[in-house]
């Protein structure tokens, strides 16, 4: 009768270790999302925030979750992990923002089938950097070595955001018939609708790495442009008191996300010939032949996200949301009624 041979957790798979080595790697830089409110470092149970410290009286907890969708398959097959990050966060402090609530923490979650410290460490950094972009701090989360759950290099990302108010600040409010419709330019496709821009370059004999037909570079590059933060802006505006409603325009398109905004008996009206559309949608409307109805309610078409202000306030909110990142042009206005309705060409 001979005894078997001693295991490890190594020999199952999963890399202790690797995960140590990891979070070394980048305490460096989720201290440098560090904010007001901080209280302790990577590495505990838990991690504490003081909304005293990030000068709060009376607050309102806010939170969302998101993920980055299927954008993730062309940057694992590219292995472009450099930005995935950013649009992590950007898909939840987005969306808080919306609310009125000021992004303060976030964390993340990174599932691997083996972890690969290089590769997790670029996708992190990334996260870190979308944080500075929206004065969040990064406080925790989790890395999950899963062995026979994803293949080869495959991963998954999810984001975790708490943002805070002042009880009595939420959006939306107050919005009314002939309020005005202001947008804010999008970088590119965001994280919305991969699953069909990854058909049709699947039908136009593309790969990703072929240089791009609308464009320097190549396709992948222009496909991966990471999801705008528009979180300063929106502080911003809703410091001056005159902001009624914020919009993330993301799944769903303009058609579908902006109506979350309004209230019973309003709807809107937007100019597409407003603004002018990036060349990559234009490439994925032509690729595909997609009828106007249906880029609208899959793309934001160039509009990332959509404030509201009546028009008396409109220089004041304009001058708020402007920065180097923005620039803030009125592209319809509030009706009576229900839905979205379009005028111009897309």
């Amino acid at each position: 009768m001979t005894k078997n041979n001693s295991l490890t957790y190594a020999d199952a798979g999963v890399d202790i270790d690797a995960g140590n080595t990891l979070v070394e790697q980048i305490k460096p830089a989720a201290k440098s999302t560090n904010r007001p409110g901080v209280m302790d470092s990577l590495g505990g149970f838990g991690a504490m925030f003081d909304l005293k410290a990030a000068g709060f009286k009376d607050p309102i907890l806010v939170s969302a979750t998101d993920g980055v969708g299927t954008k993730l398959r062309i940057a694992i097959d590219t292995q472009n992990l450099d930005t995935v990050g950013i649009d992590l966060v950007a898909m939840c402090v987005n969306d808080l923002i919306c609310q009125g609530a000021i992004p303060l923490f976030f964390l993340d979650y990174f599932a691997t089938g083996k972890l690969e410290v290089n590769e997790a460490s670029k996708v992190i950094n990334g996260i870190a950097e979308g944080c500075r972009q929206a004065n969040t701090a990064l406080v925790g989360g989790e890395t999950a070595e899963m062995p026979g759950m994803y293949d080869g290099k495959d991963f998954d990302l999810a984001g975790f955001a708490v943002g805070a108010m002042e009880r009595g600040e939420t959006l939306p409010r107050n919005v009314s018939n002939g309020d005005v419709l202001i947008g804010m330019p999008s970088s590119g496709i965001h994280s919305n609708g991969y699953s069909l821009v990854r058909k049709i370059v699947e039908n136009s004999g593309h790969s990703w790495n072929d240089d791009c037909p609308f464009g320097e570079g190549s396709l992948a590059e222009h496909l991966l442009e990471p999801t705008k933060i528009y979180v300063k802006s929106a502080v911003s505006a809703l410091k001056t008191g005159k902001l009624k409603a914020l919009a993330h325009i993301t799944g769903g398109g303009l058609t579908e996300n902006l109506p979350r905004a309004l209230p019973e008996g309003l709807g809107a009206n937007i100019n597409l010939d407003a603004w002018d559309r990036l060349p990559i949608f234009n490439w994925l409307i032509e690729q595909a032949d997609l009828k106007m109805s249906e880029a609208l309610k899959t793309f934001n078409c160039g509009i990332g996200m959509i404030a509201i202000c009546s028009s008396d306030d409109l220089i004041d909110v304009i001058s708020a949301l402007k920065n180097s990142d923005c620039s803030p042009t009125i592209i319809g206005e509030i009706t009576n009624g229900t839905g979205v309705s379009y005028s111009g060409k897309l």
